[in-house]
């Protein structure tokens, strides 16, 4: 089962954008940090909650919810994540330009690296019984900020870079949250594999590979014509994720 959404009671909160039930909507300055404030108050906010920092270079959210699943296997609502992520991207993408998830948690716009997402979940968790909340967090560089040519820095990029039309942070958020019911949505009527089947779709192709996911969320990687199975696993990944720089407290460049 997906993560449960309620809708709590608080007082901060700015309804400039337009969020689907059962989300709410929390404004940060631009100098906050949506992922450590949704961690730091999700007990107290609830699910549903979404934090957002309104800055014109970078989109940045956090989504509180409260997963009826045992932890364990709770830790695949990562992919949900990514995959709205990922479609919310492709509404706003020109046309032919390739989007892709790097596993698990990293998003690249024609093979460059824009941002990606987050899950954290209580330190004391259980691993055996459903965790009090799960947050997912993400950003996506808006706005290259760095000096320079950007073919010097073949391996990371921005929306604006690659044309995606003044997509602004807020539109950002919107067409996120409505992808993420729906992929919700996907996971309630037809399983979990419904949202892997979305979710190692935009993994780039390897030729002779089938890539599965298991029930604690480890990517299992099946080569042809052979019958070891490499398995990839979720919470050390999560643990450090790849485009992340902790410096910048941003996507790296």
């Amino acid at each position: 089962m997906p993560p449960v959404a309620r809708t709590p009671a608080s007082s901060l909160t700015a309804p400039a954008i337009e969020l689907p039930p059962p989300f709410r909507l929390v404004r940060l300055r631009e100098v906050g940090d949506a992922f450590a404030h949704a961690v730091a108050n999700a007990a107290d906010e609830g699910a549903g909650t979404l934090v957002y920092v309104g800055r014109f270079d970078l989109a940045e959210f956090a989504l509180v919810l409260e997963p009826d699943e045992p932890l364990r296997i709770a830790r695949r609502t990562v992919y949900a994540g990514m995959s709205a992520l990922a479609d919310a991207l492709t509404v706003h993408a020109p046309p032919e330009v390739p989007l892709q998830i790097e596993w698990p948690d990293t998003i690249k716009v024609n093979l460059g690296l824009v941002g990606g997402g987050r899950l954290a979940w209580p330190q004391d968790a259980d691993e055996n019984a459903p965790p009090q909340w799960l947050v997912f967090g993400a950003m996506i560089r808006l706005v290259s900020l760095a000096e320079g040519d950007a073919g010097l820095r073949p391996l990371s990029s921005a929306l604006d870079i690659e044309g995606f039309d003044d997509l602004a942070a807020d539109r950002m958020v919107e067409t996120f949250a409505r992808h993420f019911m729906v992929t919700l949505d996907a996971w309630q009527e037809r399983g979990f594999s419904a949202v892997a089947k979305t979710y190692l779709e935009r993994l780039a192709p390897e030729k002779g590979v089938r890539r599965d996911i298991d029930e604690n969320g480890d990517l299992l990687v099946r080569r042809m014509g052979k019958l070891d199975i490499e398995r990839r696993k979720l919470i050390p990944a999560l643990g450090q994720p790849a485009w992340f720089d902790p410096q910048t407290r941003g996507p790296r460049v």
